[in-house]
C-alpha cells in the first residue's frame, strides 16, 4: 500500500464514535453546571420589580422607614453585579482545584456553591432578609466562574479529537438553555410574580443535586489520571469505557508522548504561563477571544431589546414573550453550532460570528437613529437584534471555550483557563458597570463601540488564530510552536512513535 493511500485511511481510522458513556457524561456535567450559569444570568431580570419591593418592604418592617431611591438602586446594582464578580473569584480557584482534586472532583465540589445559595435565596422572603440574596449572588457567581472553565476542560479531555469541537460546544448550549428556561419560568403567569420569585431563584439547586448524585458514576479525565496522577491502568480503563472498545493504545501513546515532551515545564502557574515564549500567541489569543466575546455587545443588545420592542409597538404584556423568542433563537443556533463545528471548523465560525455582530451593530445604530422618522425602522431594529444573537450564538459564544482547551497542553491548561475565565468575567463585570454611562453619553451610538471591538477581534482571528479541528493536542502544539517562531517540539522519533507500535509508551503508562 502506498504512503498516500495510508494517509487517506488514517483519518477514518482515527475517528471515534459517540458512545453512551461519553454522551451521558457530557449531558450530566453540562446540565449540572453550565445550565446553572445561564439560568442565573437571566433569573433576576423578570422579577426585579417584585424583588426591589421586597427589599423596601423589609427595610420598612425593620426600621419603619422606606428606602430612598438611591439606596434601593445601589442595593439592586450590588445584587446584579456581584454575580460576575463572583465569577471572577471562581475563575481564580480553577487552577488549584482541578490540579488537586481533578476535573470531575472540582465539578462535584462546586455544587456547594450552588445548593447553599439556592436554599438561602428560596427562603429569603421567609427569613425577611435581602442580605442573604446579595451574598448568595456572590456565591452562585463563584459556582458559575468555576463551572464555565472546568466543564469545557473536562469534556475536552474526555473527547476524541474528531468530536472535541462538537462536545466542546455543548456547555454553551446548556448555558443558552438555562437562559431560556429562566425566561420561561420568569413569565408573569408562572414564577415571575410577587409570590413566585423565591421559587424561581431556588430552582438553580436542582441541577446541582442531580449532578452530585449521577456524575460520580462517570470516569475522571483520562489525561488527568495518566499525566498528573500517574495511574496508567485507571486511565486506560476510563478510556475503554468512554470509547466503547478495547483498543485505546493510540490515545494512551499520545498522552505519554505529551507527558514526555512537557516534563521539563512541570505544571505552569499563571505567572509562568505569561513568561513562556512558546505559549505567547496562545495566551494572547484566548485573551482577545474572551474579551471579544464579552465586549462584543451581546449584553447591551439584551439590555436594549425591551426598548426596541416597545418602539416597534409591541404591547407591554407581550414583550416578555418576544424575549423568550430571542432566547429560543439563541438555543437553536447553538444547537446548529454543535453540528457544524467539526465540518466548518472553529476559525470559520468565529469569523462568521464576529463579522455578523460587527455588521448588525452598525445597522442597528442606523435603525435606532431613524426609527422615529421612518415607519419600518423599528422592525429593522428587531431584525438586527435577532441577527446579532444568531451571529454570537454560532461563534463568539461557544468557540473561545473550545479553543482554550485545544491550544494548551496538560501542564498549562489549568493556568490558561484561569486567565481566560478571569478575562471573561472581568469583561462581563466591566460591561455591566460602564454600559449605563455609555448609553447616557452616546445614546444609540454606543453600538458603534461594540462594532469596532468585533471588527478588531475579527481581524486578529484572520491574522493569528489557526484552525484546530480534528487535530491531537500534540499536533496543535507543533503548529503553534511554529507560529511562535520556535522549533517544533516533537522530534522525528516521537512522531514515529505516535504513528507506530504501542509497545514502549503503553508499557510506560501501565507501569506508572
Amino acid at each position: 500500500m502506498s504512503s498516500a493511500e495510508k494517509e487517506e485511511m488514517e483519518p477514518s481510522k482515527s475517528k471515534a464514535r459517540l458512545t453512551v458513556v461519553l454522551a451521558l457524561a457530557t449531558l450530566i456535567s453540562a446540565f449540572g453546571s453550565s445550565f446553572q450559569y445561564g439560568y442565573n444570568v437571566a433569573s433576576m431580570n423578570s422579577p426585579s420589580l417584585f424583588m426591589m419591593e421586597f427589599y423596601n418592604r423589609t427595610n420598612i418592617q425593620r426600621y419603619n422607614v422606606s428606602m430612598n431611591e438611591d439606596r434601593l438602586t445601589l442595593l439592586w446594582s450590588l445584587t446584579v453585579s456581584l454575580y460576575p464578580l463572583g465569577g471572577f473569584f471562581g475563575s481564580l480557584l480553577v487552577g488549584v482545584l482541578v490540579n488537586r482534586i481533578g476535573r470531575k472532583g472540582t465539578l462535584l465540589f462546586n455544587n456547594i456553591f450552588s445548593i447553599i445559595p439556592a436554599v438561602l435565596m428560596g427562603t429569603s422572603e421567609l427569613s425577611r432578609s435581602y442580605e442573604i440574596i446579595i451574598v448568595s449572588r456572590l456565591l452562585i457567581g463563584v459556582c458559575a466562574g468555576i463551572s464555565s472553565n472546568v466543564v469545557p476542560m473536562y469534556l475536552g479531555e474526555l473527547s476524541p479529537k474528531n468530536l472535541r469541537g462538537a462536545i466542546g460546544v455543548v456547555p454553551q448550549l446548556f448555558i443558552t438553555v438555562g437562559i431560556l428556561m429562566a425566561q420561561i419560568f420568569g413569565l408573569r403567569a408562572i414564577l415571575g410574580n410577587a409570590e413566585g420569585w423565591p421559587i424561581l431563584l431556588a430552582l438553580t439547586g436542582i441541577p446541582a443535586v442531580l449532578e452530585l448524585l449521577v456524575l460520580p458514576l462517570f470516569p475522571e479525565s483520562p489525561r488527568y489520571t495518566l499525566i498528573q496522577k500517574g495511574d496508567g491502568d485507571k486511565a486506560k480503563k476510563a478510556l475503554k469505557r468512554l470509547r466503547g472498545c478495547e483498543n485505546v493504545d493510540d490515545e494512551i501513546r499520545e498522552m505519554c508522548l505529551e507527558d514526555e515532551s512537557e516534563k521539563a515545564e512541570g505544571h505552569l502557574s499563571v505567572l509562568n504561563l505569561c513568561s513562556f515564549r512558546s505559549l505567547r500567541w496562545q495566551l494572547i489569543s484566548i485573551i482577545v477571544m474572551n474579551m471579544g466575546q464579552q465586549l462584543s455587545g451581546i449584553n447591551a443588545i439584551y439590555y436594549y431589546a425591551d426598548d426596541i420592542y416597545r418602539r416597534a409597538n409591541i404591547e407591554e404584556g407581550n414583550i416578555q414573550y418576544v424575549t423568550v423568542g430571542t432566547g429560543s433563537v439563541n438555543v437553536v443556533m447553538t444547537i446548529a453550532a454543535v453540528f457544524i463545528v467539526e465540518s466548518l471548523g472553529r476559525r470559520l465560525l468565529l469569523l462568521v460570528g464576529f463579522g455578523t455582530c460587527c455588521i448588525f451593530s452598525m445597522v442597528l445604530t442606523i435603525a435606532l437613529n431613524f426609527q422615529a422618522s421612518v415607519t419600518w425602522m423599528p422592525y429593522l431594529s428587531i431584525a438586527c437584534v435577532f441577527m446579532f444573537v444568531i451571529g454570537h450564538a454560532i461563534g463568539p459564544s461557544p468557540i473561545p471555550f473550545v479553543m482554550t482547551t485545544e491550544m494548551f497542553r496538560q501542564s498549562s491548561r489549568s493556568a490558561a483557563f484561569m486567565v481566560a475565565g478571569s478575562v471573561h468575567w472581568l469583561s462581563n463585570f466591566t460591561v455591566g458597570l460602564v454600559f449605563p454611562f455609555m448609553v447616557k453619553g452616546l445614546n444609540e451610538f454606543c453600538f458603534l463601540v461594540f462594532s469596532a471591538i468585533c471588527l478588531v477581534t475579527f481581524i486578529y482571528i484572520i491574522i493569528v488564530v489557526p484552525e484546530t479541528k480534528n487535530k491531537t493536542f500534540l499536533e496543535i502544539n507543533q503548529m503553534l510552536a511554529k507560529r511562535n517562531g520556535l522549533e517544533v517540539e516533537l522530534n522525528t522519533k516521537e512522531t514515529e512513535d505516535l504513528q507506530g507500535p504501542a509497545s514502549s509508551p503503553l508499557e510506560k503508562s501501565t507501569s506508572m
